[in-house]
Formats: C-alpha cells, sequence, structure tokens
C-alpha cells in the first residue's frame, strides 16, 4: 500500500492500525472523531496546520517498512 494525500484516515488505519501513533506524533490527535473516519489525510492535515508531504513520506517509509 502507499499513502496518498486524497486517502480517508479511517480507510488507511483500518489497513494497518501501526500508522496510528505516526499520525498521533504528527499532531493529529483526533484519530477516533467522528470527522476522521470520512477526512482524508490531506483535509486533516490543511485543518490542523501540518506540512502533508512529510507526513506522506513518513506514512509510506512506515509502510515500506512492513512491507
Amino acid at each position: 500500500m502507499v499513502a496518498k494525500k486524497d486517502m480517508v484516515i479511517g480507510d488507511l488505519l483500518m489497513a494497518d492500525e501501526g500508522i496510528a501513533p505516526i499520525l498521533m506524533s504528527a499532531g493529529l490527535h483526533c484519530l477516533g472523531c467522528v470527522l476522521a473516519s470520512g477526512e482524508t489525510i490531506e483535509e486533516a492535515c490543511v485543518v490542523h496546520g501540518i506540512d502533508c508531504d512529510s507526513l506522506i513520506e513518513e506514512l509510506n517509509n512506515y509502510l515500506q517498512s512492513v512491507g
């Protein structure tokens, strides 16, 4: 799997729960929020003032490491 900006956070978490700590450390502390289940990574980054490209890179590095 490759993480992309238009992916829904809830879908990404369902695919690999190991992504949760990465999102939390980036500042997305509302993973249990109803909005998170339907919000894209990019939308969440905009709302929380997070560099989306850096987060995507970190997510993909993790996904690549777990194979």
